[in-house]
């Protein structure tokens, strides 16, 4: 089996390659991420993953916002061939993976080790430092107490002061001597575990288990199962670790398709898009990312929006959890009836509902008019699309008359009082039927995009559906 580019070894760069696991379509917002958060180089993708190299350790690599799954490459090869041949012979190909080349496996460990070893470290070091701080303060506390008893009792009788205040200095001086013990015992004990952590790892008993994917013709003619049992004995055979299929120190993934052959091993347990401050579950976190950061948001107030109590509730949990329940304003409003003034927003980003729930039809219309109201000139929109909501979109643009503003009845009475907040105004919000019928019918003549110029689309993966994350900005006012 020939090396693919970018495998371990190909080059003499410095870092550790890696790869992340990504929904379809989410590749290039990861690719720009892994560049910006990590200085990555060497950065590739094929469907569904990325590839990249990099110097971070593991508290930077837990940063990334838009992968799924985050692994260290061992190897990354063409695929393998299994038209017209015998299942033996694909499984010996299959174990050449491991025999070929030992010395990637060898340094792809080796490098998993170190970070392991690194952030372990970095872990202990930080509990100390913490325990450091909170005996000082302790300690500070103890001493002003004992001070301020002995401002107390100077009142008193100074000579008893006197005595009090050698006492201190001595309890004071006892205790420097008790914490300079403790730390030097801490430090000893800090140093054996890091040295049996060392042995430990030293040791050529290492547990594992084989975690497989084949798609393709692989997939078609062997089962997870199967493959994952033949690299399973190989590596046994080959490095004498110990299968452990509940729980392993090591996890092996590989996967098998028509385009290439990947094996790596996973560098976190839990799933990079698993959020620990998502209590209640909705949009998928990575495609949530992928809009925000299309948005190019700076220093804001954040306001959220939705019709459904439910929805809301939700989303109080979800913000309570993450510590931003002051940061963040909800509000329970239809997205086309938004009590804001109009240019008064300078980024949207919305999830329009979609699916046999949510049948909107031409209501897609009136959201992206009533949006393109409050925000502000030069102000973004990102929408996520369904399928269908992009080709009505798409159909609109093709057979729409470009807009005139001269037509918009801006000196209609009554109108800027219907778009004013009724805490503002004081007073309920009341239009006459002819207005509202007229406003309606001239609504419904107007463009759905107006004044909003498209900018950048992209099909993305929801599962078992497909999606568009669109972004527009405004290019001038939209006289409503």
């Amino acid at each position: 089996m020939s090396k693919a580019p970018g495998e371990p070894g190909s080059d003499t760069e410095a870092g550790a390659r890696f790869f992340c696991t990504a929904g379809r379509g989410l590749e290039p917002f990861l690719m720009r991420e892994v560049r910006a958060r990590l200085a990555a180089t060497q950065v590739e993708y094929i469907s569904g993953k990325v590839f990249f190299t990099t110097c971070s350790d593991l508290n930077m690599l837990k940063e990334l916002k838009s992968a799924e799954r985050l692994f260290l490459l061992i190897k990354k090869q063409f695929p393998l061939i299994v038209s017209s041949v015998s299942k033996g012979k694909i499984f010996n190909e299959m174990q050449r993976l491991i025999k070929e080349d030992p010395g990637s496996w060898l340094n792809a460990i080796s490098i998993w080790k170190n970070l392991l070893e690194l952030d372990a470290k970095k872990e202990k070091l930080s509990q100390r430092d913490d325990k450091q701080l909170k005996r000082k303060v302790g300690e500070n506390e103890i001493i002003i107490a004992k001070k301020l008893k002995i401002e107390q009792m100077q009142k008193i009788e100074e000579n008893r002061d006197c005595q009090l205040e050698k006492q201190i200095e001595e309890e004071t001086l006892e205790q420097r001597d008790f914490t300079t013990k403790s730390e030097n015992f801490q430090e000893e004990e800090f140093q054996n575990d890091t040295e049996k952590a060392t042995d430990t790892h030293n040791q050529n008993d290492l547990t594992f288990r084989v975690s497989c994917r084949c798609s393709g013709t692989v997939g078609k003619a062997f089962t997870a199962q199967e493959v994952g049992k033949v690299i399973g004995i190989a590596l046994m055979k080959h490095f004498g670790w110990k299968a452990d299929l509940r729980n392993p120190k090591l996890e092996i993934f590989i996967h098998l398709n028509d385009i290439y052959s990947v094996v790596g091993i996973p560098v976190f347990r839990v799933p990079l898009a698993s959020r620990a401050y998502i209590k209640t579950a909705g949009l998928r976190s990575t495609i949530a990312w992928a809009m925000a950061s299309l948005a190019d948001i700076k220093d804001v107030y954040y306001v959220g929006a939705d019709v459904s109590d439910s929805q809301l509730l939700g989303t109080w949990d979800n913000l309570k959890a993450a510590g931003l329940e002051d940061k963040i304003e909800l509000l329970k409003v239809s997205v086309i009836e938004l009590p804001l003034p109009s240019e008064s927003v300078d980024i949207i980003i919305s999830d329009i509902p979609f699916g046999k729930k949510f049948k909107l039809g031409e209501d897609i219309k009136r959201i992206l008019q009533e949006m393109e109201r409050v925000l502000h000139v030069g102000g973004t929109i990102v929408l996520l699309l369904s399928e269908d909501h992009h080709r009505r979109l798409t159909d609109y643009k093709e057979r729409s008359i470009p807009f005139n503003s001269k037509d918009s009845h801006t000196d209609e009475p009554g109108i800027k009082k219907c778009l004013i907040p009724e805490e503002k105004t004081g007073a309920s919000k009341t239009v006459s039927t002819s207005f509202e019928a007229s406003n309606h019918e001239f609504l419904d003549k107007m463009s759905p995009f107006g004044s909003l110029v498209p900018v950048e689309c992209h099909k993305v993966s929801l599962g078992k559906t497909d999606a568009f994350i669109c972004k527009y900005k405004k290019s001038q006012s939209s006289g409503l």
